[in-house]
């Protein structure tokens, strides 16, 4: 059975262009190393967060949607955890279906 993974993390909004573009390719590198396949990243700009994390009132988003071994995760959420340029991660797994299953659900 196959996974897709969504990492979505939240980076400082004082690093700049030219780091932020770095922390992305670390992290891309990361999985890549990992054994794991990227389907998309999505840099999804500066925004406001709901409340202050780490004293800080905003941050740059990026989503990275991949598919590969669990054990990439472990790797990338740690390198994630001890970085000071990451704020807050989240991964969520979805599993790949049969895609014939839900037409077939339809037709019942």
């Amino acid at each position: 059975m196959s996974y897709i993974y969504e990492t979505m993390y939240i980076l400082r909004p004082d690093l700049g262009e030219e780091l932020t573009d770095q922390a992305i390719s670390k992290y891309q590198n990361i999985l890549r190393e990992q054994g794991a396949e990227l389907l998309e990243t999505q840099h999804r700009g500066k925004r406001r967060l709901a409340y202050e994390i780490k004293k800080q009132r905003e941050g740059v988003y990026v989503q990275m949607n991949y598919s590969g071994p669990g054990g990439a995760i472990a790797v990338l959420e740690r390198a994630m955890r001890l970085s000071e340029e990451v704020v807050r991660y989240l991964t969520v797994k979805q599993e790949v279906t049969n895609e014939a299953a839900p037409a077939e659900e339809a037709e019942a």
